[in-house]
């Protein structure tokens, strides 16, 4: 197998593995303010930080959701790598 399909057979399954991830996340923190009761959903929108209540029986949800998001971002960012690679690849 050349460098070239292993790249490719690598970006194939990042992108069923980013696919897999994209019908349940949330961008933001579920956290327990020490002064209120209660969590909150928290991330930035266009630069401003955005405060979100979460209801006591989602939370454990909420927190699966942004964990996702953590995944897959780094899912992301590996395919980012591996595309670079294939582009410097097909173009020499």
């Amino acid at each position: 197998m050349t460098a070239l399909e292993v790249l490719k057979q690598q970006q194939a399954n990042l992108v069923k593995d980013i696919g897999a991830l994209l019908d349940g996340f949330l961008i933001g923190t579920v956290a327990r303010p020490p002064s209120l009761a209660g969590h909150n959903l928290t991330a930035k929108v266009k630069g401003k930080t955005v405060t979100r209540y979460v209801r006591k029986n989602v939370v454990p949800m909420a927190k699966e959701m942004t964990r996702r998001y953590v995944v897959l971002w780094a899912l992301i960012q590996e395919l980012s790598r591996i595309n670079w690679e294939v582009l410097n690849l097909e173009n020499r």
